[in-house]
């Protein structure tokens, strides 16, 4: 009967011990070991063992489907799980494994010396007693484990020694693996000593960076938890172990320094990774004399070091990232039985426990990048930039008190034909991969411009999954550093020299098209300020067209205006900018679309290879293609138009509808910026009465009266600006004047009025050129000479105060009074 109680009795806290712990770490990982196992029979729990070690995991499903801990190759194991045993002749484990008081659990559970170093130091009679312990028992290895002399110490004083040392290993109540949360504290039952608890989301288990290899045997006077080496006290702090131990008087000196061990000496829960002596004599004495003189750079240096969270050597099965003090993060994996930060070994003494944390010793120091001068952070790919940098004198222009940014290309960027330049062209392109001021990533928005220590302006261009300057591109690997930022590039930057009508000039693969340009008026666009992208077809995309051919297509220029507009689009678009493999849809000036993507590296627009990519202008950029690109929803309605261009485009359907026009595109769609600059008045010699009018370039004019005294200047969407002025002149004698004046310039006004028939519906012009009243106007239309010169103010004058002369429009204006004029200028 007694036998069956207890079966039950059991089985019952399992099953409540289980429930309640369904969001512990350690009993997911078992909950996942337990289905691993499923095929094997009840209650059976998948283990993972490293090859050559005793060490047995329940693990995560990274390291079980990796196949290996800590690197390390691991068979599989399958053990009943904590609480259950086998029965003969049965598959997995169907039974429960018999309760007892905690002495007897230790045997059950393996732990046979720690159950008789119990025995033989007295403690046996109190754990077979009434009460709730938790007892967290060293495996039978772990008591091998001990330091011998510390082994021989206990066994030759049992009665204190050893007796002691057992009840740091219990706490006076029942704590299961659910209880022991990360970053508990409990006191033992000797001498109300620490046990620092730690609970990780790999489902480890620690008690002062001891695992809990066999966790939840269940006692009748409480629990057992085996761990994997026997406990030692701890009683001092980080801080006071490092101002006692020899081998770390240099991190002491750069932690009194930076007022950092200070820190070190309050409660918390850290890891300190502490550079040895030799680790500090390693590094190059001038970096560490000018860390140490530095004391942001050393606060940052010392910083780096220490993690806010305990991580214990045990805990770590594989690679994880971990926040410093210093705010960067570190790497901390392992190696078989070694841990690694960033990828290195370099522990040399591990796990050493104190009451606010855990030490280990290694033998390099961690420098972060917010203590490297901006030349230190190039890694591995960045060496050959780094190296030139220094190789040509560079290097020693980048103060530590300055701030810079470097936009580093990677190694494979520089082509043998570039490492052999002349060393002065090659370190002026370097000097314009130099900024003068530190800006960070997040800092770079589109259409700014940086200088670099060489006087160039370089653009930066920003799209939804990449930012460029001019036309190479960013990678990862952006770090910030004590004096500035460096950036990581695919290629060399080359900063734009010549407009894209330069280029076009310059290259003679481009000349057919740049002709059709220049027939078609659009060179102006392509010289001035701007932001384009443009799709130049080579001369070979022309082959078959003969001079008649051309001749129609120059005759129709509605029709050659939208064929070359096809190819330009507003705004600057590097192919590496475009998301690999994905369309973008581009809108070009004509009003169709061209549909863009990258496919290995290569520019697609409408499903044609770019041939070469990215030459920057200082207006935009040119993508070079061998076909020329025509929308394939814009119909034809002429036969001669469409045989030449089925001569020309063969990789679409160009449609036919008789007698469809182009519409026409009038050059307004680029836009034009006021500068103010100050220029000589334009006056005339006729009474000041008299009022000009002026056209400006083309498109459909806007009147406006302005009153005596009064100026508007108005810039409408991009177009033309018509100024309308009325000056009332007094007096008989000046009106017979204007009368004759007018009469005069009839043949003016007929040809203005010809060419702009519309502006008659306007009243007041009607009015003023019937000679209504004493008010009359002169009407000039400016066709050519110096059209971006418009008069931003008109002042009001008299006869008798100012005699005037008249002038050319196309001739520069001599005298006068100086009068603010406006320019505009085209981007």
């Amino acid at each position: 009967m007694k036998s069956f109680f207890l079966f039950t009795f059991s089985t019952f806290l399992l099953s409540a011990f289980e429930q309640a712990a369904a969001s512990a770490h350690y009993d997911k990982i078992l909950t996942h070991s337990r289905i691993r196992a499923r095929d094997q029979g009840p209650n059976v729990c998948a283990l993972q063992q490293v090859m050559g070690t005793k060490k047995k995991y329940f693990s995560t499903c990274r390291n079980w489907y990796q196949g290996a801990i800590c690197g390390k190759k691991a068979t599989v194991l399958y053990e009943c799980c904590p609480g259950y045993m086998k029965m003969d002749g049965m598959r997995g484990c169907p039974a429960v494994a018999p309760i007892d008081h905690v002495y007897g659990t230790l045997g059950i559970v393996g732990a046979t010396s720690t159950q008789h170093y119990s025995d033989i130091s007295k403690l046996r009679e109190e754990i077979e007693g009434r009460g709730s312990f938790t007892f967290f028992a060293p495996s039978n290895e772990a008591w091998e484990q001990l330091n011998s002399e510390i082994h021989r110490n206990l066994i030759d004083n049992v009665n204190i020694e050893l007796y002691n040392a057992l009840h740091h290993h219990m706490v006076n109540k029942r704590m299961l693996t659910k209880d022991l949360k990360n970053g508990m504290t409990l006191v033992s039952m000797y001498n109300d000593q620490k046990l620092l608890i730690n609970h990780y989301p790999n489902g480890v288990v620690t008690v002062n960076c001891a695992r809990v290899i066999h966790g939840n045997q269940i006692a009748t006077n409480g629990v057992v938890h085996v761990i994997d080496r026997v406990l030692t006290a701890v009683g001092n702090t980080i801080q006071d172990f490092i101002e006692v131990e020899d081998d770390l008087s240099s991190l002491r000196a750069a932690a009194i320094t930076s007022d950092v061990l200070d820190i070190l000496g309050r409660p918390g829960h850290y890891t300190l990774f502490a550079p040895t002596n030799e680790a500090f004599e390693r590094l190059p004495r001038g970096i560490l004399e000018r860390i140490m003189g530095d004391k942001v750079a050393s606060e940052a240096l010392v910083k780096f070091h220490i993690l806010n969270t305990l991580q214990c050597s045990e805990a770590i099965t594989g690679g994880a990232v971990y926040e410093t003090l210093e705010g960067n993060t570190v790497e901390v994996g392992c190696d078989g039985e070694s841990l690694t930060v960033n990828g290195v070994k370099m522990v040399k003494r591990k796990d050493i426990v104190t009451s606010n944390g855990v030490i280990h010793l290694i033998d390099k120091v961690l420098i972060p990048d917010s203590a490297k001068q901006v030349i230190e952070l190039g890694g591995d790919q960045q060496t050959t930039f780094t190296d030139l940098v220094a190789q040509l004198g560079l290097a020693s222009s980048l103060r530590p008190e300055g701030q810079y940014t470097l936009l580093a290309p990677l190694n494979g960027a520089f082509s043998d034909d570039t490492l052999r330049m002349d060393q002065r062209l090659l370190k002026k392109i370097l000097q314009n991969h130099i900024i003068k001021v530190k800006v960070g990533l997040n800092e770079l928005y589109n259409g700014q411009e940086l200088e670099t220590i060489g006087g160039k302006l370089l653009r930066v261009f920003v799209y939804r999954t990449a930012v460029c300057i001019e036309n190479s591109c960013m990678v990862r690997g952006s770090k910030e550093g004590r004096n500035g930022f460096i950036h990581i590039f695919r290629q060399i930057i080359n900063p734009a020299e010549k407009t894209l009508h330069e280029m076009l000039r310059n290259d003679k693969r481009f000349s057919v098209f740049l002709s059709l340009v220049k027939a078609a008026d659009l060179d102006d666009v392509l010289s001035r300020p701007g932001q384009w992208t443009l799709f130049v077809p080579t001369n070979d995309a022309f082959k078959g067209l003969t001079d008649d051919d051309k001749d129609i297509l120059i005759r129709d220029k509605n029709a050659l205006r939208n064929i070359l507009l096809y190819h330009l689009t507003q705004g600057v678009f590097i192919a590496s900018g475009f998301e690999p493999g994905v369309t973008n849809i581009l809108k070009t000036i004509q009003g169709g679309k061209l549909y863009l993507k990258t496919v290995n590296d290569t520019l697609v627009v409408n499903e044609l290879k770019s041939r070469e990519s990215d030459l920057m202008a200082t207006n935009g950029v040119i993508h070079v293609i061998d076909k020329l690109l025509y929308p394939a929803d814009l119909p034809v309605g002429n036969d001669q138009l469409l045989t030449i261009l089925k001569k020309l485009i063969k990789y679409i359907q160009i449609k036919f509808v008789r007698d469809s026009t182009f519409k026409e595109i009038p050059l307004t769609f680029y836009k034009i910026n006021i500068i103010e600059s100050n220029v000589q008045p334009i006056i005339r010699k006729e009474d000041p009465s008299i009022t000009q009018l002026t056209k400006l370039i083309e498109g459909e004019p806007e009147f406006k009266i302005v009153r005596e005294g009064e100026t508007i200047t108005k810039v409408i969407h991009g177009g033309p600006e018509i100024k309308y002025t009325r000056i009332t002149a007094g007096g008989s004698d000046n009106e017979e004047k204007l009368k004759k004046l007018l009469e005069e310039e009839v043949t003016k006004v007929t040809k203005f009025i010809e060419g702009d028939g519309h502006l008659l519906e306007d009243e007041e012009i009607k009015r003023l050129l019937q000679g209504a009243g004493t008010e009359y106007t002169k009407v000039t239309k400016v066709i050519e000479g110096e059209p971006q010169i418009i008069e931003r103010e008109i002042k009001k004058v008299h006869l008798e105060e100012a005699p005037v002369r008249k002038v050319q429009p196309t001739k520069r204006t001599q005298g006068g009074t100086a009068r603010r004029r406006t320019r505009l200028a085209y981007s």
